[in-house]
C-alpha cells in the first residue's frame, strides 16, 4: 500500500507519468503450480493524503503463466492538489509532479477491463479496494463489480511472524528484491508474495488458495462518508468514558470488530511511553487487542474512521518504541 518514489528520486523523469516494464519469465524459484491459464493483477496505490478519492499514483504486476510478466507505474492528478507531509514523506511524490498527469478514470481506463475480468491482489486490499471505489466515484464514474484477495491476510496465515506483516517484512523474509515506496515495485512485491504462497501451500490457484484459508474477497464499494461521532455507537463509547470523540489533536481511529461491533482506539501519551488503548473487551481488559495489533502494521480493512493519514503518523510516532504487550501493561503489539 505505500509508496513512490517515482518522480523524487529519479526513477522517472520530470514530465513523465507512467513507467512500463514487461518482463520476460523470470519469477523467483519454479512456477507457482497450475497458473498457467490464469491472469491475475497486483495492484498498489498512493494517495496524496487522508482521503481515499485523492489517489496520486499507481502501480500494477500481471500474473501470468505463474510468474510476474508485466508491471506498470503511472502517476495519477488527485481531484483536489492537496498534499499531506506525512503522505509525502512516505511517497515522495509532490504537487508539482502529479500537475500535468492524468486523472483518475483516465489513468486507469485501460486496466479497468483486466480488474474486472481476472482476480485482483493487493497488500491491505482493504485500502487499495477503497481508494479505487473511492476515486472513481469522486469524478462521477461508476464503481463496477470487482473484488480482490489480500496478500497481508494470506501472509499472516501461510507465513506466521511474530515481527508483523508489512509488504517490506514479508518480502525481506521471503528473498524478494523490489524498491519499497515505488507503486510498480510495491504491486510487483504483492504479487511474488501471492506466488510465495501458492508454492508454499500447492494450491492449484488464488482462489483455491484463499477458499481454503477461509479468507473472502473484499469488494470496491464506495461507501457514504458517516460521522461516527453521532452514532449510537459513538454515544455509548463516550459514556463508558474510554475515550472522548471530539475532535482533536489525539490520534483516534475506529475500527470494526469480526462481529460488526465499533471500537475505538486512541494513543495516549504516558509516563513510560505512548499506550494505545482499545474500547474492546480484551482492550478494556489489557489483553492483546487484534484490532490494535492490525492498526500499527498499516492494515486498515477493518478501519471504519476516515482518517488515513492519522494511521502512517501514529506508525511513526511508534516506529522502534515497544507498545503495549510489549511491555507489562498493555493492549496490543506492532
Amino acid at each position: 500500500m505505500s509508496g513512490t518514489a517515482i518522480t523524487t528520486s529519479g526513477a522517472i523523469a520530470a514530465g513523465s507519468v507512467c513507467r512500463e516494464r514487461r518482463r520476460v519469465p523470470c519469477g523467483r524459484g519454479p512456477p507457482a503450480p497450475n497458473l498457467i491459464a490464469m491472469s491475475v493483477v497486483a495492484i498498489d496505490f498512493e494517495t496524496a493524503n487522508e482521503r481515499r478519492d485523492s489517489a496520486c499514483a499507481v502501480g500494477l504486476a500481471w500474473i501470468e503463466g505463474g510468474r510476474v510478466v508485466r508491471r506498470v507505474s503511472r502517476l495519477i492528478r488527485p481531484p483536489q492538489m492537496r498534499f499531506s507531509p506525512g503522505n509525502i514523506r512516505i511517497h515522495g511524490i509532490l504537487p508539482a509532479d502529479v500537475r500535468d498527469a492524468p486523472t483518475f478514470p483516465e489513468a486507469m481506463a485501460e486496466f479497468l477491463p483486466d480488474l474486472s475480468a481476472g482476480g485482483m491482489l493487493a497488500h491491505n486490499a482493504g485500502f487499495d479496494m477503497g481508494v479505487l471505489a473511492a476515486s472513481l466515484a469522486a469524478w462521477g464514474e461508476p464503481v463496477p463489480e470487482m473484488a480482490g484477495h489480500c496478500t497481508l491476510q494470506i501472509a499472516r496465515r501461510i507465513f506466521p511472524d511474530p515481527a508483523g506483516h508489512g509488504l517490506a517484512k514479508v518480502a525481506g523474509r521471503l528473498g524478494i528484491r523490489f524498491e519499497h515506496h515505488d507503486a510498480g515495485e510495491d504491486a510487483y512485491a504483492c504479487a511474488e508474495i501471492a506466488l510465495a504462497a501458492l508454492r508454499e501451500t500447492g494450491a492449484t490457484d488464488i482462489a483455491d488458495l484463499v477458499r481454503g484459508l477461509g479468507l473472502t474477497p473484499i469488494r470496491a464499494v464506495a461507501a457514504p462518508r458517516r460521522d461516527f461521532t453521532r452514532s449510537t455507537s459513538a454515544r455509548a463509547i463516550r459514556a463508558s468514558g474510554i475515550v472522548d470523540l471530539r475532535p482533536s489533536n489525539e490520534l483516534r481511529f475506529s475500527m470494526r470488530g469480526s462481529t460488526g461491533n465499533r471500537y475505538v482506539l486512541a494513543l495516549e501519551e504516558q509516563a513510560d511511553g505512548p499506550y494505545l488503548r482499545c474500547s474492546c473487551p480484551a482492550g478494556t481488559h489489557r489483553r492483546r487487542c487484534r484490532h490494535v495489533d492490525a492498526l500499527v502494521e498499516g492494515d486498515v480493512t477493518d478501519l471504519i474512521s476516515n482518517n488515513l493519514g492519522d494511521v502512517e503518523r501514529l506508525r511513526e510516532k511508534l516506529d522502534g518504541k515497544d507498545v503495549g504487550p510489549l511491555r507489562s501493561k498493555g493492549i496490543a503489539a506492532a
